[in-house]
């Protein structure tokens, strides 16, 4: 995707937006030198851009009894299409699996899994990440804190 040209008050929307995602029009308004009906036409235009490309809520993960986030590092046995097609299918499908990334480097794969605890994420080693397509490695780390989580840094508007 292209880079979307965005003056300094769709910036501003976006950044509110950010801080408060469920912020009405009126509200954003106080913030943003605009009426309501202008920040709901740039909004449509921010969607339509796929600047915005959907709204969701942040849920507590640990209050849903997942307090265990792990980043497992992930080898495939070869590269070729067929089999990074397969993996990335079958990752994206893996119900445990909340972030997959293609690297570059030693290893062909981040991922970020959740889970309960301890037992249960061996058994989503066991059951899921294990019978990814190619897996020739895992690496599993344990996250002991999280410092920061963010959906985007706020800076990266301002500049």
């Amino acid at each position: 995707m292209a880079e979307v040209p965005l003056d300094a008050l769709d910036k501003a929307i976006l950044t509110a937006l950010l801080l408060d995602g469920r912020q009405s029009q009126v509200e954003l308004a106080e913030r943003v030198p605009l009426s309501p009906t202008a920040i709901a036409r740039r909004i449509k235009s921010l969607e339509q851009s796929g600047v915005i490309d959907g709204y969701q809520a942040r849920i507590n993960r640990k209050a849903l009894g997942l307090s265990m986030m792990a980043v497992v590092q992930i080898s495939l046995e070869s590269q070729s299409q067929e089999l990074l097609n397969a993996f990335e299918k079958a990752a994206a499908a893996a119900p445990a699996i909340v972030s997959c990334y293609m690297m570059s480097g030693q290893d062909d794969y981040l991922i970020t899994v959740l889970a309960r605890d301890l037992a249960d994420f061996e058994r989503i080693h066991k059951e899921q990440l294990s019978r990814l397509p190619g897996v020739s490695r895992l690496h599993s780390s344990f996250v002991l804190r999280e410092v920061a989580s963010r959906s985007l840094p706020v800076s990266s508007l301002l500049r």
